[in-house]
């Protein structure tokens, strides 16, 4: 196919080129590449994606969001040292955050692809539940992160921590308020989540 055909479509012929390029029903699947995967299903469900090249990169998108949502100089939930620089260049209060923290600024333990959601566990939450948590929250993550799915993701903790395993491990998926709700959300809290995905690999 043209590749002026792919970014502009169909001029209105139809050939029977383009007939035979219909995907059949019984076709199967194309399986598309983890990270185009995750991509795909993580805006699917609402959320901000930023890819960030080197750590320049993620401290001048985190000032973004910041600038963004006007969160300078606010309150923020984090408990891990690791990224308390980035809160300290920016003026922002993180030693015992109480019910008026803005955001929550963590990493994660994986980034699953077949759903587009974001694995977590007590290593980043605490004992929280994701209800507990305020609404908007930053995740800082790296590439090597992504896996395909969940049981991966699990491999990936149980290798990782090898015999201390964390617990409270668990997924927030729906980056935005649904309009109507269904079994599927039930029981599930939204989050405006912005995501820095910085390249490991």
């Amino acid at each position: 196919m043209s590749l002026f055909r792919k970014i502009f479509g169909n001029s209105g012929h139809t050939s029977k080129g383009n007939k035979d390029d219909e995907k059949s029903p019984y076709a199967p699947e194309v399986k598309l590449p983890i990270d185009e995967m995750f991509t795909h299903h993580f805006k699917k469900n609402g959320g901000k994606f930023i890819y960030c090249e080197n750590l320049n990169e993620v401290s001048e998108n985190f000032i973004n969001i910041l600038e963004e949502n006007d969160w300078f100089e606010s309150e923020v939930m984090c408990y891990e040292p690791q990224l308390f620089h980035l809160l300290e260049e920016n003026k922002l209060t993180y030693k015992n955050p109480s019910n008026g923290a803005k955001f929550y600024f963590s990493t994660c333990e994986n980034l699953i692809a077949d759903e587009g959601s974001v694995l977590f566990s007590s290593n980043q939450l605490k004992h929280y539940r994701p209800a507990d948590l305020p609404t908007n929250m930053v995740v800082l993550a790296t590439t090597s992160q992504l896996v395909a799915n969940k049981s991966e993701g699990l491999r990936h903790i149980k290798k990782k921590y090898d015999k201390e395993y964390p617990t409270n491990i668990t997924t927030i998926k729906y980056f935005e308020k649904v309009k109507e709700e269904d079994f599927l959300h039930y029981g599930s809290s939204h989050k405006n989540l912005y995501l820095l995905l910085l390249e490991d690999l």
